[in-house]
């Protein structure tokens, strides 16, 4: 009960609760006008100090996570790892894509009411503590993508072992910086939310998306393990009825790198699988393939925007953001939030969402984070049969492959 409680979806449910306590009960105006002003921009300003923290971080991450991915998958760079980056990026982007879809055809249905009127104002935080970034978010994906191409070509060994170094010492950056200030930032944002009446009525129809993007889900698993059966010619049954322990576990990990033990277990189970292919696919696949957190981040960033900015990203702005998701998924940490940890800077940059919809979108993820992880991680069977179809169409031998990430 005590390490449930200590996870990061109950931090922030418990930053949610309080937030939203503390801002519908400054609503009210029990207390003196003074205090309930004071009280109001010491939050706004934490909000908005925390907020310049988060934004700050956000190329560094980019830049941490994107540059060494290029460099580990170039290192051992072969035609079944090019195929299984293709498929990886492939699944993710249609995945999104199909979430857009969905997105522009039941969200307008939605009782969603933008609440543009009759809403308090806030104060104004009682200074600012600008913290600008050391680059724009573009400016760090393209340097990312170009210095780990170049590190790759050139095969320059000491840029890649310091962009390793680097990747770890952002995540530790990510892990004990970002994360923990996370609650008491999402607390101050719904706080504020609830004191101008931006949020309190659109609680239920966030239970209502969570539920259908669970069904997102199974739609999306349901086309790749049907691929995969078709391409491959091959059973795809044979390896899906085996998902059921990795799939639990990933719900309770949140993490497709600690339910990857699992993960192998299950695929090795398969009758179907090539052994090889499973140990080179499945590890591989966990670090590289979040069809689910995807398709779960891009309803959720359209739902956001549809509630706090009165309108839908247009059709050619989602399908960037679609388009540079499935790398920025590539690159993300396969931790507990580490997609949209990794995107910020493209729903800041391209969404152009404000502190208080990035924390929104921050919240609503996180909460259901555990059932996107446990598509992932059900997904990477459908990807390594297809794998084995390929090596098999192409008659690669099977052998060891000792592939780590």
């Amino acid at each position: 009960m005590m390490k449930i409680l200590k996870s990061l979806p109950a931090k922030l449910v418990l930053g949610v609760i309080i937030g939203m306590a503390v801002g519908l009960f400054l609503a009210e105006d029990l207390l003196p006008a003074s205090i309930n002003t004071g009280i109001l921009q010491v939050i706004v300003t934490a909000k908005y100090i925390l907020n310049q923290l988060i934004n700050f971080c956000v190329p560094l991450i980019i830049i941490g996570f994107i540059a060494p991915s290029i460099t580990k998958l170039g290192s051992n760079a072969s035609r079944m790892l090019g195929v299984a980056l293709i498929l990886a990026y492939v699944s993710s982007l249609c995945a999104a894509l199909m979430s857009t879809g969905a997105g522009f055809t039941i969200i307008p249905h939605l009782n969603i009411a933008s609440a543009v009127d009759g809403l308090r104002d806030t104060p104004e935080a009682v200074f600012k503590l600008d913290i600008p970034q050391i680059m724009s978010v573009m400016s760090a994906l393209v340097i990312s993508v170009m210095v780990g191409l170049a590190a790759t070509v050139s095969n320059a060994k000491v840029i890649s072992q310091a962009l390793d170094e680097f990747q770890r010492i952002v995540l530790l950056i990510v892990t004990c910086v970002i994360i923990p200030i996370l609650p008491v930032f999402i607390s101050t944002t719904f706080c504020t939310l609830a004191y101008e009446g931006t949020i309190t009525k659109q609680l239920p129809v966030f239970l209502i998306v969570v539920i259908i993007v669970m069904i997102g889900h199974y739609i999306w698993l349901g086309v790749l393990y049907g691929l995969a059966g078709a391409y491959s010619g091959k059973n795809p049954w044979d390896v899906l009825r085996n998902y059921g322990p990795a799939y639990i576990t990933a719900v309770g990990t949140m993490s497709s790198a600690a339910t990857l033990a699992v993960a192998l277990r299950c695929a090795k189970k398969s009758k179907v699988l090539r052994h090889d292919m499973i140990d080179f696919g499945i590890p591989l696949f966990a670090n590289i393939h979040l069809c689910g957190s995807v398709l779960t981040e891009v309803f959720f960033v359209m739902v956001v925007s549809k509630i706090l900015y009165g309108s839908l990203p247009s059709f050619g702005t989602m399908v960037l953001f679609c388009a540079l998701l499935g790398i920025f998924a590539i690159g993300a940490p396969g931790v507990p939030g580490g997609t949209v940890m990794a995107s910020l800077g493209l729903i800041t940059g391209v969404l152009r969402f404000d502190d208080a919809g990035t924390a929104l979108m921050l919240t609503i993820f996180a909460l259901q984070d555990s059932f996107g992880t446990a598509c992932n991680v059900t997904g990477d069977g459908a990807l390594t049969l297809m794998l084995t179809g390929y090596a098999e169409k192409h008659n690669i031998q099977e052998q060891h492959i000792d592939f780590s990430l």
